[in-house]
């Protein structure tokens, strides 16, 4: 039997192609699913996230119980065609699982009736999102090469991997140009985000092919013989993508150049906080990731490892089982949790102290702003002074401020504290973040001895403690 995933982050092979193949300027979009069954790609996700804009080149069959348990929807497709058809419109049919399930299968009709229409089997049942959408951007090439021999353009770079429902694109996509031009590279093309149809051939002419994703466009970026690089996460993979690069472009010294001036402008704040006293928290940070592939490597690389905060786990969240996530966190209480809105209720039915920072979708978050990275030194910078500014915020919640709300519990008698109860607060204490420890531990003496006046009893013993906790 194979291994059961609960409540798997990412969406079908479905979502992967819509978000692909609108992405596209001149494509228009139809989807073979029933009534109400577009939805959530094509209105909830809209609604609270601006991870997909409002589509309007998307349009549903909209399937009803009639095409689904007799007639099938090659004739409701055709009706939907025959709507949309327009000069310089290129319609693509995608399937959706409810089409698959009763066999529908345009391919035969489209080219018979509606030769110039094509049609994507997006697998909605076999394939999840990230495998839905290497296979779509594959496909969208051979179907629109123009399929003449590769003109290499020296010094041009295309970017592979842009699309919507990409948790924080524009952002790390903006930081990702930015570090090319510095390197001495010129962006020859976005795709699919900034394509269209008659310029796909185009990614084949390029010197040389980025990767902003690690989780698909690998089996397009392969294909095209041209050599490839990752869009770099944190300060010594930014520096080997710089240096690389010129080396592939042949412009070196404007590389070097770059990466000079990048340390002496972008990178500066970081050593201006490395050498000041905020340094002396980043070792006693502890936090977790669940969030892609591409940033739960990221984060846990660039500040685990080069910023020596401690990273307690690090989820691949299309793979990880959410139940193993909640016990993580309940279990290690990280100081930061970056992560989807499934770990953010998580926290708070765990009523954790944890500073939540959005990391992923799905989640109502709106990341339009091109000043949030998480890639490359212009991510770096954010990161840690997100982290920081969270960490005074930590430090301001925490002062004994007096209100005139604030109301003194009458003491009574004195509460004793045995030392078996003093060694399970200790410990406990010991668990929450490092910075907090002090006012938590306060707070938490403070609840026992309540609850233990409440009970009539003047000694806190262990039990008094397990109850709170």
């Amino acid at each position: 039997m194979g291994k059961i995933i609960r409540d798997e982050s990412t969406a079908s092979a479905y979502w992967a192609a819509v978000n692909t193949f609108c992405s596209l300027k001149d494509v228009h979009v139809i989807a073979d699913a029933p009534v109400g069954c577009y939805n959530l790609v094509g209105v909830a996700v809209m609604d609270y996230t601006d991870a997909v804009p409002y589509l309007e080149n998307f349009t549903p069959t909209s399937l009803t119980e009639k095409e689904i348990a007799s007639s099938g929807s090659s004739e409701i497709v055709s009706a939907t065609i025959e709507k949309l058809r327009e000069p310089g419109k290129q319609l693509i049919l995608v399937s959706s699982a409810e089409s698959e399930m009763i066999g529908s299968d345009h391919e035969g009709m489209l080219k018979m009736k509606y030769p110039d229409i094509r049609f994507f089997p997006s697998n909605s049942l076999g394939q999840n999102e990230w495998q839905g959408r290497d296979r779509a951007l594959q496909w969208l090439f051979e179907q629109f090469d123009d399929g003449k021999t590769a003109s290499v353009k020296p010094g041009t770079v295309s970017i592979i991997g842009p699309t919507y429902g990409c948790f924080n694109s524009p952002s790390d996509l903006f930081e990702i140009k930015r570090l090319i031009e510095g390197a001495g590279g010129s962006v020859h093309h976005i795709y699919p985000f900034e394509s269209s149809l008659h310029d796909i051939s185009e990614l084949k002419n390029s010197d040389v092919i980025v990767l902003l994703y690690h989780e698909f466009g690998h089996t397009l970026a392969e294909s095209l013989g041209r050599p490839v690089l990752q869009a770099s996460f944190g300060i010594e993979e930014t520096k080997e993508f710089i240096l690389g690069l010129g080396t592939l472009l042949h412009t070196e010294e404007k590389a070097s150049l770059f990466l000079k001036h990048e340390k002496q402008t972008t990178l500066k704040p970081l050593w201006d906080l490395w050498r000041g006293p905020q340094a002396e928290w980043f070792p006693t940070i502890r936090f977790g990731v669940a969030a892609s592939k591409t940033y739960a490597r990221g984060l846990e690389k660039f500040l685990g490892t080069e910023m020596g905060m401690q990273c307690l786990f690090s989820f691949d969240s299309s793979e990880a089982d959410n139940t193993v996530v909640r016990n993580e966190i309940q279990q290690k209480q990280p100081q930061f949790l970056f992560g989807r809105i499934v770990d953010k209720i998580c926290l708070a039915e765990l009523d954790a102290k944890t500073r939540f920072v959005p990391a992923g979708f799905p989640g109502p978050i709106v990341r339009r702003a091109l000043g949030t990275p998480f890639m490359g030194h212009s991510g770096a910078i954010y990161l840690i002074q997100e982290i920081v500014n969270a960490l005074y915020d930590m430090l301001f919640n925490f002062l004994p401020i007096n209100s005139r709300s604030s109301v003194q519990q009458d003491s009574g008698a004195r509460i004793t504290w045995s030392s078996e109860a003093n060694a399970v607060l200790n410990e406990i204490v010991r668990k929450a973040p490092f910075i907090s420890q002090i006012s938590f531990g306060r707070e938490l003496k403070k609840k026992a001895e309540l609850f233990a006046r409440k009970q009539g009893r003047e000694t806190i013993t262990p039990d008094i403690l397990q109850m709170l906790n």
